[in-house]
This record gives structure tokens, sequence and C-alpha cells, in this order.
């Protein structure tokens, strides 16, 4: 269970550029669920994912993962058990490594370095075998720096080394908005198998209303750090997109979007 408990959070406290962006907000999210969270800019979406991570502090509150309080726990040591995929194809990957590289680092997460070799050769081929997954030809291409890959098969391989350890939870921060239409869908495809296939707990934070109709299991809308809908499973099977977005709509047309 991934629970955030009575949290408040203020940008900027005392300047001219106070914002509250929660005031008592609560969200639980059960073990293996995936939940799609839209709304419009300033809503509270990505800063949901940042307290998630420990990217920023909680004012008051608290971050409950697995009946744990995680709230004065480092961000590195949060990832440990929490994957992200950011909208940037470039943040999850290094561009002068290889995709060998790429993997067998996201392959150490968590263990402790020495003097032994950073790339295990004897994991090459199973390597391989999770790119061919994919689709994209990657495991014909496995000495090839990361660099000269395009964004869709850059976001492909960030999306596979944030669960190439075991993980409790996947954050997915946009992950689709930097690409072209035909390769987010794909991204879209690989994401929802990977997320089945490892039973994962995962918020997915999206502007693509008809992907969050269409993926997960639950449909949240965010306004002015409340949420103001929240479907799941048969009620969110139910809704149309022109439900949405007729109630996103008015809610930018209020915000003055």
């Amino acid at each position: 269970m991934l629970e955030l408990r009575d949290i408040s959070k203020v940008y900027s406290p005392g300047s001219v550029n106070e914002t509250c962006i929660f005031r008592h907000f609560q969200l639980q999210i059960p073990d293996g669920q995936f939940v799609s969270v839209v709304g419009s800019n300033g809503s509270g979406k990505t800063s949901i994912l940042n307290l998630l991570c420990g990217s920023i502090p909680v004012d008051e509150g608290s971050i409950m993962m697995g009946g744990n309080d995680i709230g004065n726990v480092k961000e590195h040591r949060r990832y440990r058990n929490i994957g992200r995929v950011y909208q940037n194809p470039a943040m999850g990957t290094c561009a002068n490594m290889t995709i060998h590289e790429n993997m067998a680092m996201a392959d150490n997460k968590g263990k402790r370095y020495g003097i032994t070799p950073g790339v295990n050769k004897k994991r090459t081929e199973h390597y391989r075998s999770l790119l061919s997954e994919l689709g994209l030809g990657l495991e014909d291409k496995i000495q090839t720096p990361v660099g000269s890959l395009s964004g869709g098969q850059r976001q492909a391989m960030a999306l596979l080394m944030s669960t190439l350890t075991p993980i409790e939870f996947l954050i997915l921060d946009e992950h689709t908005a930097a690409l072209d239409p035909k390769t987010a869908e794909i991204i879209m495809h690989l994401t929802d198998k990977l997320v089945r296939e490892k039973k994962l707990t995962t918020l997915m934070v999206t502007h693509n209303l008809r992907y969050a109709l269409e993926y997960g299991d639950r449909l949240i809308m965010m306004h002015e750090g409340r949420i103001v809908l929240d479907k799941q499973d048969e009620e969110k099977k139910a809704m149309a997109l022109d439900e949405i977005l007729g109630l996103f709509n008015e809610i930018s047309i209020e915000c003055g979007n």
C-alpha cells in the first residue's frame, strides 16, 4: 500500500511567490494498482511524484510505503524500491555509455561497488533477451552508445532499466510526452506489458487523456491540489473520453488556460 496521509506543502513560503499546493491531501494506492493521473498545469500532479520520490520534502503529513513512514528517508535510498521514468528520454540513460553498459549499471542498482568489473559478461545474453522483447532491434546494437539511439529507443531502454531490478513502485512522469504519436503508442504498450507482468504498483502522470482512460485500473483528475475525479475498475471503463475531456476543459477555462 502506498499512502499520502494528511499532506500539506507550500512552495516559496514567506515570499511573494508563496503557493500552497496541498492542504491535508489524502491518497491511497493499493498494491498492484496502475493509476493514471491527469490535471491542468499547477494542479499538483508532478508534485505528488516528487514528494513520493523524496525530490521535495513534505511540510506536514506522512508518506507511507508498505506500512513504513519514509518521510525522512533520503531520495537515493527510496529509489531502491522505486523506478522512475522521466519525460525527457535522456534522463533515464547515459548517452556516452553503450547499451550493454547502461543495462549493467541498472542491473547493479542498490548493490555495493568494488574493484570487480562493472559489466558482467555472463549477463550479456540475459540483456539481449530482455532487449529483444522490446521489438526495436536493440539486442543487435548492444555495443552501440545510447546517445546515438532515437528518443523512442532511449525511452524504451529507460523503461526497461527502471524495472530491471526488483522494485515495488513504478513512477511514470509524462514519459510519452516528448515522443511522436507512433513511438508513444509503442512505449505505452511496453509500459502496460511490464506493469502487468511484474505486478507493479504504478503511478503515471500524463497529459494524454486517451492514455489515462485506456490504460490502468484507476483514473484520478487533479485540480488545485485536490482530487476532483477518482474512478476505478468498472466505473473507469464506463467513462467516455468526451466526458473526461469536458471536465478537463471546464477546469482549464476556470484556470484561464
